[in-house]
C-alpha cells in the first residue's frame, strides 16, 4: 500500500466565510499536504516502513535520531494535517462545545476563555515553523503543548493529540499576511469543530488509517 492524500471533509470554499479562503484551502491541501505524501511514499522501502501504519511510523521517527527525522518531517506533516482538516467546520466555533469537553477545559485548563489564551499563546511563541496542541496526556488530563516543524505529540510521546493547529506561513499568509495571532484567535473562534475534538477525547484520538 502507498500513502494517500486523504479529501477535505467540505468544499475548498467551505471556510471561506470563516477567516479561511479557498485558495488558502487549495494551496494548503491540494500541494504542500500532497508534497508530504508524496515524499514519505518515496521513503517507505529505503527506510524499511512496509506495512507499517501511520501513527507506528511518526513514532518511530520519533524515536529514531537523526537518521529519521527526515521520515519525521514528512509523515509527522502527513499525520498533522490529516487531523487539522478535521478538527476545523463550516460551522465551527462559537463555543459550541459539548458538555464532556466543557467540563474537562474547566478542570484542567482553567475555563474556555484561559484555555483560549494559552492556546493562542502556544501558537504564537512557537518560533518559526510548528504546531500548537491540545492533548490528553496518560493520566487523562487535558494540556497545552507545541511542537517545531512535523513533530507531533506522538513523536514526542507527550500524550493523545486532541486539536492541532498549524502555525507554518502557509497556513495563513494569504488570510492573514504576517498576523500569526489574528490567525490564532479565528481559529479558536470561528473553525474548530468542538463536536470532532470531544469525539477524539471520548475514543482515544484520531486513527489515520492508513499505513505504508
Amino acid at each position: 500500500m502507498a500513502f494517500s492524500l486523504p479529501p477535505l471533509p467540505y468544499d475548498a470554499g467551505a471556510l471561506a466565510s470563516r477567516g479561511m479562503c479557498q485558495e488558502t484551502l487549495e494551496l494548503h491541501h491540494d500541494k504542500h499536504h500532497q508534497a508530504y505524501v508524496t515524499a514519505l511514499n518515496g521513503m517507505v522501502e529505503s527506510k524499511g516502513m512496509q506495512g507499517k501504519s501511520l501513527e507506528e511510523i511518526v513514532q518511530a521517527a520519533g524515536q529514531g535520531g537523526a537518521d529519521m527525522q527526515p521520515v519525521l518531517n514528512q509523515a509527522g506533516q502527513h499525520w498533522n494535517h490529516i487531523l487539522f482538516w478535521q478538527v476545523m467546520s463550516p460551522s465551527g466555533g462559537d463555543d459550541k462545545i459539548p458538555t464532556a469537553l466543557a467540563q474537562k477545559i474547566d478542570s484542567d485548563l482553567g475555563g474556555l476563555a484561559k484555555f483560549k489564551e494559552d492556546f493562542k499563546q502556544a501558537g504564537v511563541t512557537q518560533f518559526g515553523s510548528g504546531w500548537a496542541w491540545l492533548i490528553q496526556d496518560s493520566a487523562g488530563k487535558l494540556k497545552i503543548t507545541k511542537t517545531p516543524n512535523g513533530a507531533n505529540p506522538i513523536s514526542t510521546g507527550e500524550g493523545t493529540p486532541l486539536l492541532g493547529v498549524d502555525v507554518w506561513e502557509h497556513s495563513y499568509y494569504v488570510d492573514f499576511r504576517n498576523r500569526r495571532p489574528d490567525y490564532l484567535q479565528n481559529f479558536l473562534d470561528k473553525l474548530v469543530n468542538w463536536e470532532y475534538v470531544a469525539g477524539l477525547m471520548q475514543q482515544g484520538g484520531m486513527k489515520s488509517g492508513q499505513s505504508a
